[in-house]
């Protein structure tokens, strides 16, 4: 499915190493005597990041099958590694997504974090590198030494900038996606071997494997991604790592690295293990219903802000995997629009979170009230963020919810209905949330000290409210990017991959 041409512009290479060489500038040379500069270099980087990211854009062929943006390097001559990169429609978007929210942590940290600023920026910084990685490899080993790698910096963010109880959440997140992780390993080698020695995923991808070990293989690669989406019941990790976690690590964890495992699924567990894939759809439907459902009444009767957000990801996350294993166009592309709009919506969730919490130093619903009459520019903003997060028509969260509902619904009734059920679950807990937070009478005298948006504050939410409304009124770029490459994908999941 993934063919390739090669090609001489080293833009992916650029968008990878880029924050990586930043990252690694201010790690190496910054101190917190030079907070200021280190700030400065750091944002640098990211925009710099981000504008590589732009030509992959306005360069894409709509039209082209197969991988665009191809480099191809020899890499360990002696296991025939190659350092192979490239995107196609699925990839595609998910690339400047990444550098995009990276520009928004650098800009969201500028005055909270105030020691060890140079490793805070520098971990961030090398973190989006790795995570463009995952989204550009082509080479199976490549692609498990970036996916792997990303939980370093996140592991040290969570740990060395987050809460009271930080470590504890930040080994719980590590050794959840560790030992997912062994399993795909040992899936790359046998896969590794299979293809007489290579690591390329297109090869992986064109070979025919017997039932039995296709499924082993669904399963591998199953308890990798399942725990990174993450899915139920493997989920207890997230609402934990978003709690402990600084502003910063919440917002990439939950816009980027959550997107990591859903992309898994596209490039491994479907097109290498199609038969595998459509005999385990029916238990990962229902697995995903339940996310979708029963994770949403779980964020109903959350009391912590960042809690509610946190199983509000799971839910949303759920119609991503809801709509890979319909194997129909309206779900599967309903899916990657889905994950690029929580990638903006999440992010802007803990954002506002990160806000109040600078000001009040507390995430508790109960803390609040009263809130728009001493900060209205942020609760217009807040209102706007938590509609999207419900799929109010005309924002990001609608486009990508709706499509996967279609989807659901041309592949069986039931099924729809029952993933429909979930904008009424997330009216209400996102409803909630803004009555008991923003509105009603102000009994915390602490809400009469606070102050409204700063001018960097609305400057990162307010890039963030005109993304999720473009998005949500004009999508016809994102999903245009991906038709080919979606009906390519289809075609070859339907085609059996098990020896005669």
């Amino acid at each position: 499915m993934m063919q390739s041409l090669i090609s001489s512009s080293p833009l992916l290479s650029l968008a990878i190493w880029c924050p990586i060489f930043f990252g690694a500038l201010v790690l190496f040379f910054g101190s917190d005597a030079r907070a200021n500069q280190v700030r400065t270099v750091s944002l640098i980087g990211a925009v710099a990041s981000f504008l590589v990211t732009i030509p992959l854009i306005s360069r894409f062929d709509n039209l082209g099958h197969g991988l665009q943006f191809v480099e191809k390097r020899l890499w360990i001559e002696a296991f025939n590694v190659f350092y192979s990169l490239g995107i196609d429609g699925i990839s595609l978007w998910l690339v400047p997504l990444t550098a995009f929210i990276t520009v928004i942590v650098v800009i969201s940290a500028w005055e909270v974090i105030e020691k060890q600023v140079a490793q805070y920026f520098g971990a961030f910084l090398i973190l989006s590198g790795l995570m463009i990685g995952v989204f550009c490899a082509a080479d199976g080993l490549l692609f498990y030494v970036f996916f792997e790698a990303t939980l370093i910096p996140m592991y040290i963010i969570v740990g060395v900038w987050g809460g009271p109880n930080r470590v504890y959440a930040a080994f719980k997140f590590f050794l959840y996606t560790l030992m997912g992780s062994l399993l795909m390993l040992i899936a790359v080698i046998y896969l590794y071997l299979a293809s007489g020695k290579s690591f390329d995923i297109a090869t992986w991808q064109r070979l025919a494997i017997p039932m039995h070990a296709q499924v082993l293989l669904f399963v591998a690669f199953f308890m990798a991604f399942a725990v990174k989406v993450p899915m139920w019941p493997v989920h207890t990790w997230l609402p934990d790592a978003h709690v402990e976690a600084p502003t910063g690590g919440s917002v990439v964890l939950a816009a980027i690295m959550l997107k990591l495992g859903a992309y898994g699924f596209l490039r491994f567990s479907l097109p290498i293990a199609p038969d595998a894939s459509h005999f385990f759809a029916p238990a990962v439907i229902t697995l995903s219903l339940i996310a979708v459902i029963y994770i949403g009444l779980v964020a109903l009767v959350q009391t912590d802000m960042k809690k509610l957000v946190a199983y509000s990801s799971i839910a949303h996350m759920g119609f991503v995997t809801l709509g890979f294993f319909m194997f129909n166009e309206l779900g599967t592309q309903g899916a990657i629009v889905q994950m690029i709009s929580h990638g903006f919506i999440s992010g802007a969730m803990f954002l506002c979170i990160g806000v109040l919490y600078d000001r009040m130093h507390s995430r508790q619903i109960a803390d609040y009230g009263g809130v728009v009459g001493k900060m209205p520019k942020f609760a217009a903003l807040f209102v706007l963020f938590s509609m999207a997060n419900c799929g109010l028509p005309a924002t990001s969260g609608f486009v990508g919810e709706f499509m996967v509902i279609l989807g659901a619904v041309k592949f069986n009734f039931w099924i729809g209905l029952l993933a429909a059920s979930a904008l009424i679950w997330g009216a209400a807990y996102s409803l909630w949330m803004v009555k008991r937070v923003m509105f009603g009478a102000i009994t915390n005298k602490h809400v009469h000290e606070l102050t409204d948006l700063n001018a960097r504050e609305f400057l990162m939410l307010g890039i963030l409210a005109a993304a999720v409304l473009i998005m949500g009124i004009y999508p016809a770029p994102i999903t245009d990017a991906m038709q080919v490459t979606v009906s390519d994908f289809l075609r070859h999941v339907a085609t059996s991959k098990i020896v005669p």
